[in-house]
């Protein structure tokens, strides 16, 4: 199996991405970190579910976050969110389907409530 190229990740994710949500952050984290190549994540309706597939890809949960490129956040659902977030850090900022320039959070209300994140890491 190859080897999981981590800036053929992080270029997949940033060519795709937009500058707003569309509403399918998990789908395009899951094909930029499968662009990386050796990994093949399996799927789930909510991004909030993701966690599993990626230890069983071999990303492990942070007890810190000092955040390194590639690395991926869970983030749970809040009332309105039912399926939560999945963000990739590219090096600079946080990138979903879209570039994320006020953190790991998606948004206003997501910063307001602050619901628990799981960070992972390659």
């Amino acid at each position: 199996m190859a080897d999981w190229d981590v800036n053929k990740a992080i270029a997949h994710l940033n060519a795709y991405s937009g500058e707003h949500s569309k509403g399918s952050c998990a789908h395009y984290v899951r094909e930029a970190i499968e662009a990386g190549g050796g990994i093949k994540l399996k799927t789930h309706n909510s991004a909030k579910d993701y966690g599993s597939s990626l230890e069983a890809a071999g990303f492990h949960p942070l007890q810190n976050i000092n955040p390194q490129a590639g690395d991926v956040a869970i983030i749970q659902p809040i009332p309105g969110h039912p399926h939560g977030h999945m963000t990739m850090f590219n090096g600079k900022i946080w990138v979903s389907d879209f570039k994320q320039y006020h953190g790991y959070y998606p948004g206003s209300s997501y910063r307001k409530l602050r619901p628990s994140v799981t960070f992972y890491r390659k």
